[in-house]
């Protein structure tokens, strides 16, 4: 898939924006802060309905205005299919061929991409938090039941925490409805840890030969998934409730006492070993890099088998975080693959036939356009 036409309204800095793109790769050229990565961002957006940089949607919506929209024209084994994304105080809207959404579950998943920008680099050494981010966009993309269920369990745990708070400050005293919570909790964590296992095992199968080549075979990598509790290959159903039911049992009195919920994919950790050691903890900065490189290039891959399409990938600045060895070993991975997105002030010092063949577009002010 590859998306042919863009149109941004009101979107950061662009008051107004329509550009046509290549099936190939398209390299952003600018100077800081004028707009590069905003178009970036503008395109993840409108593929998954949210930003990798900011939590507010209210922060996408040029000052002074009152929404803002982003269009696109995709191409995909289909044909053509046009996206259009609005953005408000109110909330958002979105269109898939023209026709709106209820859910924004039936909307993502329709254009597929891969962002992968300096801070990713902080995917391995960064904050759990950034991890889950992480497995709940890219799982997202490929499975819009697993959208529907995370939806679920944010709704249940905030519930939870709420009524724990209660019982905290003796506001509520009957355990009973905590209990009717729990079972709730329970049913829809284990859909979301289930789906979570089975991504990270492909996400190994993927990313391990791809590090293994990057480190010319010296190093082998392995992802592990650490949630509260065990998860077996056989993900058996009814052990992992009885599990949880057993651990929520005896942690009761510790959740009044703190007033939040101890346990559950909220908690999750995912951990990379490289060479059996702890790539977070233990490795070096080339290892840490290495590895966020690795996973990046996998979920090409892995959503590829998942819906059948390459995913359009965007590079944000993150050519001048890597060394010649590692901006090779990329660039070769994506030539004549995928649709690709280069933002970089400069492309001197990159000698690679893929940016030679790549089209140049210039930011400034936001404003956009192609050198002829």
């Amino acid at each position: 898939m590859y998306i042919e036409d863009l149109e941004l309204v009101n979107f950061r800095n662009y008051e107004k924006l329509n550009i046509s793109f290549e099936n190939n790769v398209n390299v952003i050229l600018g100077e800081n802060a004028q707009g590069k990565t905003n178009v970036m961002e503008s395109i993840y957006v409108l593929g998954l309905a949210k930003s990798h940089r900011s939590s507010n949607d209210k922060d996408l919506i040029r000052w002074d205005s009152e929404y803002a929209k982003i269009k696109g024209r995709l191409q995909n084994s289909r044909g053509e299919v046009p996206l259009e994304l609005t953005i408000s105080k109110k909330g958002k809207k979105a269109k898939f061929n023209h026709i709106e959404q209820q859910k924004l579950s039936g909307y993502v998943g329709n254009m597929n991409v891969v962002m992968f920008a300096p801070e990713d680099l902080h995917l391995v050494k960064g904050s759990p938090q950034i991890r889950r981010r992480f497995i709940d966009m890219e799982i997202g993309q490929v499975s819009p039941v697993y959208l529907h269920d995370m939806n679920r369990f944010q709704k249940i745990l905030q519930q939870r925490n709420h009524y724990l708070k209660q019982l905290q400050s003796r506001r509520q005293d009957d355990v009973t409805f905590l209990q009717v919570l729990t079972e709730q909790f329970i049913e829809v964590a284990v859909k979301v840890m289930k789906k979570r296992f089975e991504f990270i095992r492909m996400l190994e199968k993927w990313a391990s030969p791809i590090h293994s080549g990057i480190s010319r075979g010296l190093e082998t990598l392995e992802i592990q998934y650490k949630p509260s509790i065990e998860v077996s290959k056989e993900l058996d159903w009814s052990k992992m409730i009885k599990e949880l039911e057993e651990k929520f049992h005896s942690l009761q009195d510790r959740e009044i006492d703190r007033g939040v919920t101890l346990i559950g994919p909220h908690r999750d950790e995912i951990a990379f070993y490289v060479n059996g050691k702890d790539v977070q903890t233990f490795g070096s900065q080339g290892q840490q890099r290495t590895t966020a490189l690795s996973v990046k290039l996998a979920e090409i891959d892995l959503i590829y088998t998942e819906v059948g399409e390459y995913p359009i990938l965007l590079l944000d600045d993150v050519l001048s975080e890597l060394d010649d060895y590692r901006q090779s070993h990329l660039l070769n991975t994506i030539q004549g693959k995928v649709q690709t997105f280069v933002t970089t002030t400069t492309v001197d010092g990159i000698d690679h036939q893929t940016l030679r063949e790549a089209t140049t577009f210039i930011v400034q002010n936001g404003e956009m356009e192609r050198v002829k």
